[in-house]
């Protein structure tokens, strides 16, 4: 049986201390100019206690990619020593530090600097409130945005992170190029399935072969997607299988599914089967799968572990109680309460304190 405080060790040798992963979620919290604040700095030195392993928020790969305000940059060389104090400030508490590298594409928030350049596999407006229509990518552009995250991918292991995640999940670009909905294109990187998932097979060869230049034996590389869209037409399930079998064939280190509950069945096939139950069938144990979503109590995780998903990833828990894992541990029950001496950084509790009922439906108060 799967525990969760046992060391997890992964196919290249990296060992994390228990099956708990914090998930990557947005702080909003930068620097002005995009390098990692103190306050993110004291939030993720915080969180990192008792994790086997702490996935950064989404982190752009180039100007263009940034998605939102105050979101940390691996544009370039000039944002390493921001990069090594984020990665210094998790694996001093122990926990593996993964950097999820990360483009917005369409789903960027319009007006975030002079002259934005909001870009996508086609030039098709997403269906939210605030999008704009963004204009297709080159091929050649195509290639340039691949080199990106390879060379985010380079500065992160000499930052001293130990992985990267390559986040393919939440509507960003990765997954606009698999989308029926968001790619129309004609080229190599359109048409058929296949082609629509060659940007994200192209880019997952680049960064091993990062991997295998820069000698990091160890060095975790994931992959972050998620299985359905409500668009039609839309990613759905037997997109994803296909998409999970193909990366399972390839030298990476784990999956992680984005889901709003460990235990969603599809939003579309009525069979009731978990979402996690037909992945793990497709993938076959060949590669880890991390699990999340509405994973907040011993036994929740428990029950995840034994569902198949090899570690689990906290999210709103971990951003309430920054002693969650010990709690955990001690079949303690987390706290639920949002205080402004939680450790959060400002921008990120007031956002935090918008949510409004989602929260309030879930047991979560604020102090």
């Amino acid at each position: 049986m799967k525990k969760i405080f046992e060391e997890y060790k992964f196919k290249h040798g990296k060992v994390i201390q228990n099956r708990l992963v914090l998930a990557p979620m947005t702080t909003y919290s930068s620097n002005l100019d995009l390098t990692l604040s103190k306050a993110e700095e004291r939030y993720y030195h915080s969180r990192a206690k008792g994790m086997g392993m702490v996935i950064t928020a989404a982190t752009a790969v180039n100007k263009n990619a940034q998605a939102f305000e105050r979101q940390i940059s691996a544009r370039d060389v000039r944002y390493k020593d921001s990069l090594k104090r984020l990665a210094t400030a998790i694996k001093s508490n122990g926990a593996a530090a993964i950097l999820q590298l990360h483009h917005g594409g369409r789903m960027n928030m319009p007006g975030l600097y002079p002259n934005q350049d909001i870009v996508s596999a086609s030039s098709v407006k997403a269906n939210r409130d605030y999008a704009v229509v963004p204009r297709e990518l080159k091929t050649s552009e195509v290639y340039d945005i691949i080199d990106d995250f390879t060379n985010a991918c380079r500065l992160a292991i000499a930052a001293g992170f130990d992985g990267i995640e390559l986040h393919g999940a939440n509507t960003y670009l990765l997954q606009q190029f698999f989308s029926p909905h968001s790619n129309h294109r004609t080229d190599e990187f359109g048409g058929s399935r296949e082609k629509r998932a060659k940007f994200i097979m192209t880019l997952v060869d680049r960064v091993l072969q990062v991997k295998r230049d820069e000698n990091a034996d160890d060095f975790v590389i994931g992959y972050r997607f998620s299985p359905e869209e409500i668009e039609e037409p839309g990613i759905r399930m037997e997109d994803t299988l296909y998409l999970v079998n193909e990366l399972a064939k390839k030298d990476i280190d784990y999956l992680h599914v984005s889901l709003g509950n460990y235990k969603a069945t599809s939003i579309h096939d009525k069979d009731n089967v978990l979402i996690a139950t037909r992945i793990l069938n497709v993938i076959s144990r060949r590669i880890p799968l991390i699990g999340v979503g509405n994973l907040e109590s011993r036994d929740q995780l428990e029950e995840a572990l034994e569902i198949g998903y090899d570690l689990t990833s906290l999210g709103l828990i971990a951003l309430a109680d920054k002693n969650v894992s010990a709690k955990i541990k001690n079949n303690q029950t987390p706290s639920k309460v949002f205080t402004k001496n939680s450790g959060l950084p400002a921008p990120l509790y007031e956002r935090i304190k918008t949510w409004g009922k989602g929260l309030e439906s879930r047991g979560y108060t604020f102090e």
